[in-house]
């Protein structure tokens, strides 16, 4: 016994095609899939250009305004020194030295605010990466292979070097002469 098989409802409604009809159905159903997924691609790749177009304005104007923060921070310092260099006729030795040392100070907070921290090594090992040697000398007071005098101080910007200190490294001491 064969069993025969029946169209179900929806074949047997289903007006039925020529077979000359099928390949150009297919072929404009595909077309029109072709089309939509195009355009899909366009405007995925507008919008990509679109993304890269505003990611580089974006880091344009970072580098560009990075600074702002800082320049504005260091405008208290400029005006504290005009300040001082209007009132330099009239006043004394001491009282510039107080508007210099505040001024002096309110620029290191300035700097430390922004990550700018000072290399000051007097008495610490001499450490090439953060010191430059200028010579060495013989000194009693400190251990040989540190630093003995410090000439100019050092800074760095949140760890990474700006520049090194320059430093004169201490070296042992010439043993007596007069003990022979």
């Amino acid at each position: 016994m064969t069993a025969e098989r029946k169209p179900s409802d929806a074949e047997a409604e289903a007006p039925e095609t020529s077979d000359a009809q099928a390949p150009d159905a297919a072929l404009a159903e595909a077309q029109a899939k072709a089309d939509e997924n195009w355009n899909l691609y366009m405007r995925a790749a507008a919008e990509l250009e679109n993304v890269r177009k505003r990611a580089l304005r974006d880091v344009e104007n970072a580098h560009k305004f990075a600074l702002e923060g800082f320049g504005r921070e260091l405008l208290a310092v400029v005006d504290s020194l005009e300040m001082g260099l209007a009132t330099a006729d009239n006043a004394d030795a001491e009282a510039l030295r107080e508007g210099s040392a505040a001024t002096c100070k309110l620029l290191k907070t300035t700097l430390e605010r922004f990550g700018i921290s000072e290399v000051d090594p007097e008495g610490e090992p001499f450490d090439p990466e953060f010191h430059e040697a200028m010579s060495m000398m013989p000194s009693p007071n400190t251990e040989p292979g540190s630093v003995a005098q410090v000439i100019q101080k050092g800074y760095a910007l949140n760890g990474r070097l700006l520049r090194p200190a320059r430093v004169i490294v201490a070296a042992e001491a010439p043993p007596d002469e007069g003990n022979g």
